[in-house]
């Protein structure tokens, strides 16, 4: 009977390096669960050489030219394949065929490369980490050796799903501002560089004295066109500057927590802090991993870097012992309320699902204050355009009457 090389973790975290004997692959996988055990690499023994050798090596080469918004559609077309009973590599060959879109086609065919090299598919996304971040390719290995690929990858459609629609959400809530904002600003610029001069020669050529507003309009007027130019230079450098400060890891911890503290960016930006690392925590432990290796990986998908120092450090104090619901009380960053739902989530074993029930409740959350966000920043700035082109017309109509009036019939 065939031996089996394998890597595998216990319930406590410990590695076990043995080898098991057993008809197939997938049957060896199942033995080492049934023992309690989690498969991370399982390789059959080489019986010609006297050094046993895994099927695949544990790391390939990285390859570029991918984007990371191929994973949802790679592995939705991937689930749809393999829920109808194909297995992984046969189906990212007909991926590789099939497919239109040029770049998944490309992705499919890396991966159908090395697979037909006989390595596993978390080995071959491995070699795309713009792709496929670590939880992913974990959850993926883990899945493979236990033979539940296809319920692993709907759970992973779902999480990253929920999350696509929470940034296509934060897209459509700030386009309309940003719209309006360019509209306002374009005719705010049209009235004083184009419309305001002409009018000014008109008003000279006529002769009398301008009230203060058209004076204020024409000095406004001045003012953009002789420095403006040096201005929008000087905006520009200073935006460079700040962006290359925000690339060094101390400028981008700095700016990071400076957005905390404008209210309701900083609610923002927590709560999908929250809600990225509730799902993702909950994906990671409703497929297997342990607790420690799945509060590393979700820490990694919070973009706020000083929120993911904070949650760092409640990670360390779990990994010390401490209770998962004390260690993120400690931060106060979740509410009284969500602290209880995550010591109830532990104290009866459903952690995972308590996770994702937070994770909508602040997906919820958020839509209502991007929802609230727009109508704020739409209303401020039609507003403030109104009131600008209001005071053009009143200096406009005056200088007029000012001027009609210096008139001596």
């Amino acid at each position: 009977m065939p031996r089996f090389n394998y890597t595998a973790r216990t319930a406590t975290g410990q590695t076990v390096v043995d080898t098991i004997e057993a008809p197939n692959r997938q049957h060896a996988a199942r033995l080492l669960v049934s023992r309690g055990l989690q498969p991370v690499k399982l390789g059959e023994s080489d019986i010609s050489s006297s050094r046993p050798r895994e099927s695949t090596p544990t790391r390939l080469p990285r390859r570029r030219g991918a984007h990371p918004e191929l994973q949802l559609p790679f592995l939705e077309a991937l689930a749809d394949l393999v829920g109808g009973g194909l297995p992984s590599g046969e189906a990212v060959r007909l991926l590789a065929q099939r497919l239109r879109d040029p770049r998944l086609q490309a992705l499919s065919r890396q991966l159908w490369e090395d697979l037909s090299e006989g390595r596993p598919l978390s080995i071959a996304m491995q070699a795309h980490p713009r792709v496929f971040p670590e939880h992913t390719v974990n959850l993926v290995a883990a899945a493979e050796a236990t033979g539940n690929l296809h319920e692993l990858l709907m759970r992973l459609i779902r999480h990253y799903r929920s999350r696509q629609e929470l940034r296509r959400t934060l897209g459509a809530a700030l386009a309309y501002p940003l719209f309006i904002c360019a509209v306002a600003f374009g005719v705010i610029l049209f009235f004083v560089l184009f419309l305001l001069p002409r009018l000014q020669m008109l008003l000279s050529s006529l002769g009398g004295q301008l009230p203060w507003s058209t004076r204020l309009l024409v000095s406004l007027s001045d003012l953009i066109l002789t420095y403006g130019p040096f201005a929008a230079a000087g905006g520009v450098l200073t935006a460079l500057a700040v962006w290359r400060w925000r690339q060094t890891p101390a400028g981008r911890f700095h700016s990071d927590s400076l957005l905390l503290r404008i209210p309701l960016a900083g609610r923002l930006a927590t709560g999908s802090a929250i809600h990225d690392f509730s799902s993702t925590l909950a994906v990671l432990l409703e497929n297997g991993i342990t607790l420690a290796e799945a509060l590393r990986m979700a820490e990694r998908t919070i973009d706020n870097r000083a929120l993911q120092k904070t949650f760092q450090a409640a990670t360390d104090r779990i990994l010390e012992g401490e209770s998962l619901s004390q260690a993120i009380g400690r931060t106060g960053i979740l509410p009284a309320l969500d602290l209880d739902r995550l010591a109830v989530g532990e104290s009866t074993g459903k952690l995972g699902p308590c996770l994702r029930g937070i994770a909508s409740t602040y997906l919820q959350q958020l839509e209502r204050s991007l929802h609230t966000l727009t109508r704020l920043l739409s209303t401020a700035v039609l507003l403030g355009a109104f009131i600008f082109v209001g005071f053009i017309a009143y200096a406009i109509v005056s200088a007029v009457f000012q001027v009609s009036a210096s008139f001596k019939f």
